[in-house]
Order: C-alpha cells, then structure tokens, then sequence
C-alpha cells in the first residue's frame, strides 16, 4: 500500500492516542515537589542531629539514593514512575532508579555477571565521566590560578 507523506501523517494522527498533558504535567509536578520536600524535611531533621549544612545535605542524599534503590528492588519506584513521569526522573532518586533497575532486569544471569555487571551500564559512563571532569578543572584551576 502507497502513501503520500501527507497521508501517512494523516494516518498516524488517526491512531495515536491522545496525550493528556495537563495531567501529566501536575503529576510530574506534585511528585517531583514531593520527593524535593521530603528531602527538605530531612535537612531540617539531620540540621536538628546537630550535622553540619554540608553534612545534612550528604545524608539527604544518601537517603533519597538509599530509598530509590530499595524502592525500585521491591518494584514500587517503577509504578510510581508510570504515573508520575518525569517527576521521578527529575530528582536524584531518578539516577538511583536508572542504576538500580538493569541490575535488577539481569538478577537472574547472576550475582557478578548479571547485577553487578549491569550496575555500571549507567553508572559506568557517569563515573568516568565525573572523574575526568573533575581531573581536568582540577589541571585548569592549577594552571590558571
């Protein structure tokens, strides 16, 4: 069967279903918002543990990896994210969800050659590239400074 471009399009138009973006866009809001406040809340809380501004922003961090991490074992993180979209993607919990979920996909290939190895398909590119950065701004700033 022939098709013009412009009746193709027309085609395709007549099969993709309708994207309801208000929607989606005040869901990704709202839990993207959320999963900011519960963070602000655990700022609040470790300043309380008498950590340091620095220290308490490291906790958080680690926290929201942590819960990520756990969440998208136990399955949860991923029906979060099929309803809330970008709004999971968005946070830091967004990178724990993407390292944690391919090892997850391969657990049955293995401890070492299925989890393990699949951690860095994201990770990987992330950490090489970091340590790069980092060792060419810290050449930079001994250079011309």
């Amino acid at each position: 069967m022939k098709m013009s471009n412009s009746e193709y399009l027309a085609y395709l138009k007549r099969k993709d279903p309708k994207s309801p973006i208000v929607k989606d866009t005040v869901l990704a809001f709202v839990v993207g918002g959320a999963i900011c406040l519960v963070g602000q809340v655990l700022v609040g809380l470790f300043r309380n543990a008498d950590l340091s501004d620095d220290h308490a922003k490291m906790a958080v961090s680690m926290v929201l990896v942590l819960a990520s991490a756990v969440l998208t074992a136990l399955g949860w993180y991923d029906r979060l994210a099929k309803h809330a979209g970008a709004g999971t993607l968005v946070p830091i919990t967004g990178f724990a969800n993407a390292v944690v979920a391919p090892a997850m996909e391969f657990k049955s290939e293995g401890l070492v050659l299925g989890m393990s190895a699949r951690l860095f398909i994201v990770a990987g590119p992330v950490i090489v590239y970091g340590v790069s950065a980092s060792v060419l701004y810290g050449v930079a700033l001994l250079l011309f400074a």
